[in-house]
């Protein structure tokens, strides 16, 4: 029996199987794509806005984290901050952490359908294994002394099918874990921002000097009448 033989022997299942991989494999590379322009380094770009916002204020910081159109999820943070920053850094902590939300849902979208895969390719290659099995054992109550040929069917579809099963799980497995630990990484970066721009702020307000307004009582000229 060749490769082709064996893979019609498997039955519908594999079918199932195989489109299933090819789902998990156009989703890994659709979020390592996404995953890569969002965790661009924004390290140059976060330094420069905190010496802007120190210098000229947080307005002028957001016009230059605008002027960069940087995609990463550490900037979209920060630029919600500096956006509100001139309600005050209570404000400004609010708007980061809902756009820190927004973030975390761009970041670990797909990941979820990653690991249903995981768990339902095995099982299918388990359901796939019971039909096989179920198939070779009515070649016996059809034939007192069945053929190898006439086993050989349902052995095979049982044995396919749970290979095809377990490398479509270990694929999703394996892309999912590796997609999660490089969102854990772009997620702590922004979240890094989340904290430190309230500092940034509050220490622009302590370095300011208010605005004092000085009044002068009129001097009496010489020899005037106390």
């Amino acid at each position: 029996m060749n490769v082709v033989e064996l893979l019609r022997a498997a039955g519908p299942l594999l079918w199932v199987l195989a489109a299933l991989s090819v789902y998990v494999v156009y989703t890994a590379a659709v979020r390592a794509q996404a995953l890569a322009r969002l965790g661009r380094d924004p390290d140059a770009l976060i330094e420069r806005a905190r010496a802007i916002t120190a210098e000229s204020g947080p307005a002028a910081a957001l016009a230059e984290v605008d002027r960069a159109a940087h995609p990463g999820s550490a900037v979209h943070v920060l630029r919600a901050g500096l956006g509100r920053a001139d309600r005050g850094p209570e404000a400004a902590q609010a708007a980061m952490n809902s756009a820190l939300l927004a973030e975390d849902a761009r970041l670990y979208a797909g990941l979820p359908a990653l690991g249903t895969a995981a768990q339902i390719a095995p099982l299918l290659g388990l359901l796939g294994t019971v039909i096989g099995m179920v198939r070779s054992f009515l070649v016996f109550a059809d034939t007192a002394a069945p053929t190898p040929d006439q086993l050989a069917q349902g052995i095979s579809e049982a044995l396919v099918n749970t290979a095809a099963g377990l490398i479509v799980a270990v694929v999703a497995y394996v892309a999912r874990n590796a997609l999660k630990a490089r969102a854990d990484r772009i997620a702590t970066g922004a979240e890094r921002v989340r904290e430190e721009v309230p500092a940034w702020l509050a220490g622009r307000n302590r370095g300011m000097v208010p605005e004092v307004a000085l009044h002068f009582d009129p001097v009496p000229a010489a020899g005037a009448t106390r």
